[in-house]
């Protein structure tokens, strides 16, 4: 059917009144905080912004990378371990005059040191180093292996920390009651007398200080990682 002149434009202005409305009542519903701005020009030769990274921690500074990379390799291998931005990583290869119990926080790699005591039954001649390992009951002495930290309770030393052994190495580590605490030859005035902390019994002993540091970041089932590395 054919449509006269007058037909056709009265047909095309209710159709571009329906559109105007249809477009109207769209730009009413959308937020103007939605809406498009200008567009800056465009230039090809620009190069391509891609986003920033931030690299993953490497070795933390002041560590091994042979005893970090063994250390994270526990940690890993342990999906069960809940808290995982912090880890202790004790380095037995360094003497006890030396900052060699470090906290690491993983996500940034920044490194917290503290000296810590190692067992008598380690070190027998008392030259300030690790000479050997023991998980034995009686032995008095350090064990190596990863750990985690368990509950809290007051004890000889006042406040201290349980620990439990999670190697073959150490699993006797609560039986023996090795456990985080401070001692006073673990103090740092230990040092200018001496030139090395005392020993204990095969615990984690620290100055009252590095204690508490210690605990706070590593409680809750954080992991502890203990080695003595050949040089």
């Amino acid at each position: 059917m054919s449509l006269n002149r007058r037909e056709m434009l009265r047909l095309g202005a209710a159709g571009a009144g329906g559109f105007l409305l249809t477009t109207a009542a769209s730009s009413q519903i959308l937020p103007s905080s939605v809406l498009p701005g200008p567009m800056a020009p465009i230039d090809p030769l620009a190069p391509i912004a891609r986003p920033v990274v931030a690299p993953a921690p490497t070795t933390p500074a002041g560590i091994n990378p042979a005893l970090f990379a063994k250390a994270k390799a526990a940690l890993d291998s342990r999906p069960w371990i809940r808290n995982r931005d912090f880890i202790g990583i004790v380095d037995f290869s360094a003497a006890s005059h030396d900052p060699r119990f470090h906290v690491v926080h993983l996500p940034s790699g920044h490194v917290e040191s503290h000296r810590v005591a190692h067992g008598r039954g380690s070190d027998p001649d008392h030259s300030g180093y690790v000479e050997r390992f023991s998980n034995g009951f009686g032995s008095y002495a350090s064990s190596s292996g990863a750990y985690t930290t368990a509950e809290t309770y007051e004890g000889k030393y006042g406040l201290s920390m349980k620990v439990r052994g999670l190697d073959w190495s150490n699993n006797n580590a609560e039986a023996r009651a090795i456990v985080i605490h401070n001692a006073w030859y673990a103090e740092d005035d230990m040092i200018p007398l001496h030139g090395k902390l005392g020993r204990s019994e095969g615990c984690f002993a620290f100055s009252r200080k590095s204690q508490w540091d210690v605990m706070q970041r590593l409680a809750d089932g954080r992991m502890i990682y203990a080695d003595k590395l050949d040089a």
